[in-house]
């Protein structure tokens, strides 16, 4: 099948499940044994075999491109096909430019960092394919439901406060930021530079900077 062809056959079959008005949405509403056009398992491997071989190519333009890059997000209950779903998938993407992340109880380094910073750190570069089997729902919804989570994350307790949850996606909850700008002056970063050109060949006295400001933060 074309690629132009068999994206548009794609499309057309994933747009009853696409939330477009989220306000309206509810999963009752809903059929998990639901299949859309597909009455058969045959014709069902069929196009998903067709659909990895394009993923492929469009993989390898992706990468190629250097611009964009794609994150999969699957959350689900447990047992619900999550980890099914990325092998089948993603079966003809090449493993080196794919990054697969499970986010599952924090571990002491995660609790030491600021709110979603290991969702952040996870995040695809431009080039790549990143997935993530389960994300960051469970701190934006489920530590609000269950407070003895919130307690666990060291947070400072004066910070613990009733907007805590409005404040905590603007700010990193108990970090104090310094930023500091030095000033050399000519003479003194004259003589730290013709020093090391002494023991580097990569300096010499064209290129001393008379100016130099170093900003840290």
């Amino acid at each position: 099948m074309k690629n132009q062809k068999l994206a548009k056959t794609s499309g057309k079959l994933a747009e009853p499940y696409r939330i477009t008005e989220a306000e309206r949405f509810r999963l009752k509403d809903f059929d998990p044994a639901d299949t859309g056009k597909l009455h058969s398992k045959e014709a069902a491997t069929e196009m998903l075999d067709d659909g990895v071989k394009l993923l492929s190519r469009m993989q390898e333009k992706l990468y190629a491109q250097d611009r964009w890059s794609l994150l999969i997000v699957m959350q689900a209950m447990d047992a619900a096909g999550k980890d099914g779903a990325i092998k089948h998938v993603m079966s003809g993407v090449n493993p080196q430019g794919c990054d697969v992340h499970s986010f599952k109880a924090p571990s002491p380094e995660e609790l030491d960092h600021d709110y979603l910073w290991r969702a952040h750190k996870a995040v695809p570069e431009r080039g790549k394919i990143g997935i993530f089997n389960r994300s960051y729902y469970e701190e934006v919804l489920v530590v609000r439901v269950h407070e003895h989570l919130l307690a666990a994350q060291k947070i400072p307790e004066s910070l613990i406060t009733k907007n805590i949850w409005e404040e905590r996606s603007k700010i990193s909850v108990g970090l104090s930021a310094i930023s500091r700008a030095t000033a050399w002056s000519s003479s003194n970063s004259s003589c730290t530079f013709r020093e090391r050109n002494k023991r580097s060949a990569f300096w010499n006295g064209s290129t001393i900077p008379r100016k130099i400001e170093i900003f840290n933060g």
